[in-house]
């Protein structure tokens, strides 16, 4: 297996700066661009976590909170949370398994549905802005690498 770490970056080194750490630029780079759709959701009543919740369901669902958590990298227990105040609002519709009712399936509701496609085209805008400083061979390179770094790490 090849190593690509170089000194500055491999946090052992005397050299390691956080400046050019890839993990630092990675959090800065999602912190940076969850801001920015924070901001683009509000108006919709939603933040990050609750568009990521639509999303998940919108593609995959009807899912159990366990798949859910972990297609969103949340805990359980705080995606049980976001869930309980999603169904309150009126955005998902949570049942038992039809295959197995010590399974709650959540899946979205009609309001839900149309709540997702609203929030389609402020996502779209914050998403072009991040993405127009990469050509697209730039953006397949960005993307093709960020999955290989995941591996080793995926569940």
């Amino acid at each position: 297996m090849a190593t690509a770490a170089r000194a500055d970056t491999d946090p052992v080194s005397p050299a390691f700066t956080y400046h050019t750490y890839p993990f630092y630029l990675l959090s800065r780079t999602s912190g940076c661009y969850n801001r920015a759709m924070e901001r683009a959701l509000k108006p919709l009543g939603l933040d990050q976590a609750r568009w990521r919740v639509l999303v998940i369901l919108a593609e995959d669902g009807p899912l159990s909170i366990g798949d859910i958590a972990e297609a969103a990298v949340y805990k359980a227990s705080t995606l049980s949370r976001i869930i309980g105040r999603m169904q309150a609002a009126g955005h998902l519709d949570v049942a038992p398994r039809a295959s197995d009712n010590r399974v709650v399936e959540v899946s979205l509701s009609p309001a839900g549905r149309e709540l997702y496609a609203r929030s389609m085209s402020a996502a779209s805008r914050v998403y072009r802005r991040a993405c127009e400083v990469l050509n697209e061979a730039e953006f397949k390179l960005l993307s093709d690498l960020l999955i290989k770094v995941a591996e080793p790490f995926a569940t």
